[in-house]
């Protein structure tokens, strides 16, 4: 009767050829944890930014607002203290929607280059975890060849 081969034993002494290092995979999760951290960093400081503008921009607004409802002596001066009114708020508008537009352009500048800057160091990366894995293997093919 034939012994049946052992399988696991052969797939075991195949891995032991190959070792995987785990350290790529680690330092691959710290870049991407150091990304995602300065990725969060560039969010919440543009989010802070416009959570200010806007407070700015309510507050001059309820300020005008409160110059256009005091009672007037003329019913032609209601009229002009609405005029003045949406005069001011459309300069206003104009100012807080370009303070906005350069949080938004600031946010993508930052984030286009932490981008660069994590696709150049995981290329790196990647090129020395491919020459490690590359010489490991080269060793491990000429061992078993001598072995043979």
């Amino acid at each position: 009767m034939s012994k049946t081969p052992d399988m696991s034993a052969m797939f075991k002494d195949v891995m032991g050829a190959f070792p995987v290092d785990a350290s790529a995979f680690e330092d691959a999760f710290k870049t991407s944890a150091t990304l995602n951290e300065k990725l969060s960093a560039v969010a919440l400081t543009a989010a802070e930014k416009s959570t200010d503008i806007s407070s700015k921009w309510a507050q001059d607004t309820l300020t005008k607002l409160s110059e256009m409802s005091k009672a007037k002596a003329d019913p032609a001066d209601y009229a002009k203290a609405v005029t003045d009114f949406a005069s001011a708020y459309s300069e206003s508008a104009a100012e807080h929607m370009a303070a906005f537009a350069e949080i938004a352009k600031k946010a993508q500048m930052d984030t286009v280059e932490l981008m660069m800057a994590a696709g150049k160091d995981m290329g790196e990366d990647a090129s020395a975890a491919v020459k490690k894995a590359t010489n490991e293997a080269t060793a491990a093919v000429k061992k078993a060849a001598k072995a043979s």
